[in-house]
């Protein structure tokens, strides 16, 4: 299949492209996000490049002759977050008809060829980015090369293609996002967090919006946003630098650049002074759970320090099922089934800190969440246990190790961590960042976001007798209509 994408909750905001297993992903991406691949402050890691080509194009190249694989990646450093206000949606849309083929390339082409040749490809949306990567033997990188370049510059859209491709993302949203009562939870609760930001909206649309997207519309976000100098190449496998920079040149040397193609100044975020609840009832719910999002820094450009003691924050108080904070105060003694704390710092604007809670059997959603609100008051007065930083720390450096294993892991740290903003210095650090963080650090970063006001606590709560009576009374919707959708995807 081709240009099918899955909305995957969570701070990434992403939407894939046929990814089997939403679980396994964002296990991933959560230590993509602790680790990279270098341990050495302000020096290039040994097999990593780094050029950028007259067009503007960036590129690195990533070393790793274990097996004759390569992988080939382009970000493009627009997404979701960057669209027109009434356009929700259209950076996922453009990324469906990316496979509808060039004057060169029969729509579907590319990835048939792809996969004739024994490789892999795929796509996906975040917010801030829009990526398209292959895996492939390493003597067909010219091949993926010329054919990734040829749609930088030469789509064709047919007449038919763009609204039989509207279809299908609708399709998509009523099986991911509208028929996921989690999702539709998440959406709503993110609509609510950002006043002004637009990580409020979901990476896949509002589905009144997608309907009214047009060929028109893609083309014009084509036009604008794809072009070298806003794009981010990543090159990892069995390959050279040499050999990837001739390449480059080649292909996509002679394409030219975009003066209005990178990312424009968003609107940003006022203060949020008043802490909101919100309730979502659906039948399909069976058992209640709680999320708390709470506005937090980024990884910024050169200033690392503060993201990455939320990223040990998050981990010290909910990374273990037992050792962490909320596992040892809020599960282990029952007032909670679980208790889990995620942070992603990797985004263009300032993101959430989250913490999840499901309440034990016989606790009530009052007595959890006091339970919850009593252990981080505890944390914020006692601190972090040195010990535990330390083990944390440690558990990081081994995955840092292991992750030397996945040539395609350390291409999407550097990818990612240049679609949004950062250097490729930054991504070389930031290990060496995550070790230098103090008790201390670890304070101070707990007392701004665990007493921030910017807060939304939402909890998904179970239909009662009398929702579950009128749910049953209420007429069907249409085959394609959004699920449940007046109880009731995104970041």
């Amino acid at each position: 299949m081709t240009a099918r994408g899955l909305a995957l909750p969570g701070a990434a905001g992403q939407v894939w492209r046929d990814y089997p297993n939403r679980s396994i992903f964002m296990r991933l991406a959560a230590l993509a996000l602790l680790v990279s691949a270098a341990p050495a402050f302000a020096e290039m890691p040994k097999g990593i490049s780094h050029f950028t080509l007259p067009n503007g194009l960036e590129a690195v190249v990533i070393e790793d002759h274990r097996a004759p694989v390569v992988v080939q990646m382009v970000w493009y450093k627009i997404g979701s977050a960057d669209e027109t206000a009434g356009k929700s949606g259209i950076a996922h849309y453009l990324e469906h008809l990316m496979f509808k083929g060039t004057e060169k390339l029969a729509p579907g082409e590319l990835s048939k060829t792809v996969t004739a040749n024994g490789g892999m490809d795929n796509a996906f949306t975040s917010y801030d980015f829009t990526t398209y990567f292959q895996r492939i033997a390493s003597d067909r990188l010219p091949l993926i090369m010329e054919m990734e370049s040829d749609r930088m510059e030469n789509l064709r859209i047919g007449p038919d293609d763009w609204q039989a491709e509207r279809q299908v993302v609708l399709a998509e949203r009523a099986q991911r996002t509208d028929s996921d009562p989690s999702a539709l939870f998440g959406e709503e609760r993110n609509a609510v967090q950002y006043y002004n930001s637009p990580y409020g909206r979901p990476v896949i649309g509002w589905r009144q919006e997608m309907e009214g997207l047009t060929r028109d519309d893609a083309l014009d976000w084509y036009s604008r946003h794809y072009a070298p100098n806003a794009a981010v190449l990543v090159v990892a496998g069995d390959v050279s630098a040499e050999k990837v920079r001739q390449l480059a040149e080649k292909y996509y040397g002679p394409i030219p650049a975009k003066p209005d193609a990178p990312r424009k100044a968003r609107p940003q975020e006022p203060e949020q002074a008043s802490p909101r609840r919100m309730e979502r009832v659906d039948a399909r719910v069976p058992q209640p759970s709680m999320v708390r999002t709470i506005l937090a820094a980024q990884r910024k450009p050169g200033d690392q320090k503060e993201a990455a003691a939320l990223t040990l924050l998050a981990e010290l108080l909910g990374g273990s099922a037992q050792t962490s904070v909320l596992a040892q105060k809020v599960v282990l003694p029952g007032k909670a089934l679980y208790a889990g704390v995620s942070y992603d710092g990797m985004s263009v604007d300032p993101t959430t800190f989250a913490i999840t809670l499901m309440p034990g059997p016989g606790v009530s959603n009052a007595d959890a969440e006091a339970a919850l609100d009593q252990a981080l008051a505890d944390f914020l007065k006692d601190g972090p246990d040195p010990a535990q930083l330390e083990r944390v720390k440690t558990e990081i450096r081994a995955a840092q190790v292991y992750k030397q294993d996945s040539a395609h892991g350390r291409a999407y740290d550097y990818g990612q961590g240049l679609a949004v903003g950062l250097s490729v210095e930054d991504v070389n650090d930031w290990p060496t960042i995550l070790a230098a963080v103090t008790v201390d650090d670890i304070r101070a970063a707990a007392e701004k976001v665990l007493t921030s006001k910017a807060s939304v606590t939402g909890w998904l709560l179970p239909a009662g007798p009398a929702d579950a009576t009128a749910a049953a009374d209420a007429p069907a919707a249409p085959a394609n209509a959004p699920l449940n959708s007046t109880q009731e995807v995104a970041q």
